[in-house]
Parts: structure tokens; sequence; C-alpha cells
């Protein structure tokens, strides 16, 4: 009998999926598919790829409803909120889709007399994408639906903990029309994982996870020339300047901190505020965050489930008592949150002040539902301190002021700036990080350009 992949639900700890690992010839089959599939994909006109890929689009959004209450009983996030990844995957795909016909198109080179010169775009082959559980459609649609766009074939290998995902992209795309071979989805252990990383069919990795697994990448392509794009930690930092909005701050920092129990890549995990709002913002942050309802995320009263795994919430238990340990003051009361239990998922979010960059809390990524907050004197400190930092995926500037926000985020080591809000991908803007929070890009155009490799045309003519 083939060995079980099983997906333990954080709502009650049951085996909601299993699943077997994919054989060795299965996935030799998958990559001899993949490949094959591939060489006439290449030349089917980008018109025609974005009909089969629109209506596939279609066919998954349909059921919607499903596939929402899915992201809820695998991961644990809230039903209440669960059906927006739904409209996040479609803005992402869409707007992928439309743009794929001018960013794919060939770019010329300064007209020359007797010569015809330009440069392609050509699609790499095979793309394997390694999808995590906390945003299983926003973080994968980043890469499935362009590099089909951009003429590669995709072999998907979702996170153990949602794999009904990448079964219901295959049937969205079955069902479309798209070519056999061209979408396919593995269930695959580690050393599979690695093994098919290092494959001679496997042209470009796209992966998103931790640092750890990041490196563990780069290794098992160690013996190719190969492109690995990384979408790794981060400890994303935000600012609340002394001209900020005060109350449009607070009520979207508790959400960029809280939503999803923490558990978001760009998430907020750090606060710097000026020390003339600092009394008043922390007093609203904790005012706000005492408001959550944790419990049960199939109830649709529920805005903060359990985190993914037993383990990971004691992770952040941790962090906030050894914070406490070391000084820092905890403004949140647990017990006001009756369905907080040590050794579950469950876990009450935290406010903590008195911190600083001696603290975990404030330097390793949390993942979970708890923010530090720090008060800081000037532009100069607070850039220092959202620098202090080992990662460099996003920041967030909260501020009336569009030059300062500008010139403060030119000094800000970060893939991306943001004023006046947070957590969130515009994809028309690269998703990149910087740092251990990974390298290469995702969404825009230049999303485009890690799925493409160039290529030269010189034609002379004669006579």
């Amino acid at each position: 009998m083939s060995a079980m992949q099983k997906t333990i639900s954080p709502i009650d700890n049951s085996v909601c999926v299993e699943r077997p690992y994919a054989s060795a010839s299965e996935i030799a089959a998958t990559l001899k598919a993949a490949q094959a599939a591939q060489r006439a994909w290449k030349f089917t006109p980008v018109a025609e790829r974005a009909k089969i890929i629109s209506s596939a689009v279609d066919l998954f959004l349909a059921d919607g409803a499903k596939h929402a209450e899915w992201i809820t009983r695998q991961m644990g996030r809230p039903i209440s909120q669960s059906p927006g990844e739904m409209r996040g995957f479609e803005e992402r795909a869409r707007y992928m889709i439309e743009i794929a016909s001018e960013a794919l198109s060939d770019i010329g080179a300064k007209e020359k007399p007797g010569f015809t010169r330009y440069i392609r775009r050509e699609p790499l082959g095979a793309v394997f994408i390694v999808a995590p559980w906390n945003y299983p459609y926003l973080t994968s649609v980043n890469g499935v639906v362009p590099a089909l766009m951009a003429g590669n074939a995709v072999i998907l290998k979702h996170s153990a903990q949602t794999p009904l995902c990448a079964e219901s992209y295959q049937q969205a795309f079955d069902a479309a029309g798209l070519p056999k071979g061209l979408f396919q989805h593995l269930v695959l252990t580690h050393d599979d994982t690695a093994k098919v990383i290092g494959a001679a069919e496997v042209a470009y990795v796209n992966f998103t996870g931790s640092v750890a697994g990041g490196h563990a990448v780069q290794q098992a392509a160690l013996g190719k020339f190969m492109g690995v794009g990384l979408e790794l930690g981060g400890k994303d930092p935000a600012y609340v300047r002394a001209d900020a909005n005060l109350d449009h701050a607070v009520e979207n920092l508790v959400d960029g901190a809280m939503f999803n129990s923490g558990q978001s890549c760009c998430g907020i995990e750090r606060i710097y505020v000026h020390e003339s709002l600092f009394d008043a913002f922390v007093d609203g942050f904790a005012d706000l965050t005492r408001k959550y309802r944790l419990g049960d995320p199939l109830e649709k009263e529920t805005n903060l489930g359990p985190m993914v795994r037993t383990s990971a919430a004691e992770f952040v238990r941790e962090q906030i008592s050894a914070a406490v340990r070391d000084g820092a003051q905890a403004l949140i009361d647990p017990k006001s949150f009756p369905a907080n239990k040590q050794g579950t998922p469950y876990l009450a979010p935290q406010v903590l002040v008195n911190v600083n960059h001696q603290m975990a809390v404030m330097r390793e990524e949390s993942f979970g539902p708890v923010i530090g907050i720090m008060k800081v004197k000037t532009d100069d400190e607070a850039i220092g301190l959202m620098n202090d930092s080992k990662y460099g995926l996003t920041a967030a500037l909260w501020t009336s002021d569009l030059d300062a926000a500008r010139k403060i985020g030119d000094r800000i080591e970060t893939g991306t700036v943001y004023m006046n809000r947070c957590d969130y991908l515009d994809p028309a803007l690269a998703w990149v990080g910087i740092k251990d929070s990974g390298r290469g890009a995702t969404l825009s155009r230049v999303g485009y350009e890690m799925l493409t490799r160039p290529k030269s045309f010189h034609l002379r003519s004669l006579g």
C-alpha cells in the first residue's frame, strides 16, 4: 500500500484529507508529459492561451463557495474571511491574463537598414511550483496563471495542509480544455520534492515558504543552471508618523497584524509609533484587538480562527512569554478569550509594549497574532529600526505627507513600500523580497520576465 499524506484540520485535530504520495513512476510520467505538452503550447498564440485560461478561472470561481469552505476546513481561517481569497485570486488571475500580450510581445531594436532585429520572450519549459498553505490560492496563482500564459507547462506541489487546492486547479483546467499535461499536480514527500527540483525536465522553480525551505530548494537546484524564485519569511514593519490619521492607522494595522491569525507573509509584525501619538495609538490598538472573537472558524461570528497547528501556536506563546520575562508588557488578558487553550492551535491575540530589538518577538518571524509596538522620536530612528532586520518583504508608512513617504521609502530596505495601507498585493506591481525574504519576482510584467528567457533575432537581408 502506498504511503499516505494526511491533512490534520486545526479546527478539531481530525484528519480531513488523505492522499497517496506519488510513486517514482508517476513522477517520471508527469515530468515527461509536461515536457511534451509544453513543446506544442509554446507555439499557441497568446490570445488562445488567454481564452482557455480565462475559462478555467470562470469555472474555478463558479465553485468559489466550496473552495472557500475547504480553505477553512484545511487550515483554519474563519469562514467569514475565506471568500475574500476568491476575490483576490480573480483580481490577480484576470490582471496577469490581461497584460500577457503586451508583456510577452517582441522588443524591437532601433531601425537599421538591411536588418530586422528584435528580442523575443521565450517560455522556459516546465515550471515547478511549490505552494504554501497560508493563502493557498493567492500564493499559487501568482505563478500558475502567468507561467501558463507565458507558454510554460506547470507542475504544482501544494502544501500537505491544503492538498485540495491543487485538485481544484486541476479540475478547472481540465474542464476548460487545457491540453493534457500542461497543468499537473503531485503529492510529494520532501525527498521527492527535491528530486523533482533536480530533474532535467524542470526549467524553473517557484517556491513560497520558510527561509529554511528556500535554502533546501537552492540546494536541490545546485546541479543545474536554472532560475529559482523564492518568496520566504518576513518581519514586516509599520511606522506611524506624527501626522498620521490615527483612527485609520489603528483600524488598518490591527487588521494587518491579526488577519488570518497573523499567518501572512506580508502581515504586520512590528510597529514603530511617533512619541506624540504613541499612547493614543496603543490604547486604540489594544481596545480594537480585545474585540476579536476567537473560536470555531466555521461559525460566522468568529473573526480569529486557530493557528494552522498546535506547534505553531506554542512557538508564538513562547515568544510572548520570553518577551514578558525580559520586561515587555502584555496588554491583552488571554482569559478574556475563552477559546484560548494551551496545547491547542487556539491562541488569543497579544499586544506587547516595552519591547526592544533584543527580543525575539521583534527580530524573528512570529507568523501569529502578536505584535510589538515601540515608541520613536524621529524618522531617522524609525528607519534605523525598520532596517534592523534580516528580512525585507514589505514596510508600511502611515502619514499624510506623500513626499515624506517617498523619501522614507527610498531608505527602507524592503521589496514593497506602502503608504496608509498594508498586507495587500497589487498585481500591477512586482512582488519581491530582499535579504532573507527571498529573490526573484512575481506579478506585473516583471513577473513575466522571470518566467521567460530573452532570445535575440538578428536577421540580415541580402540584395
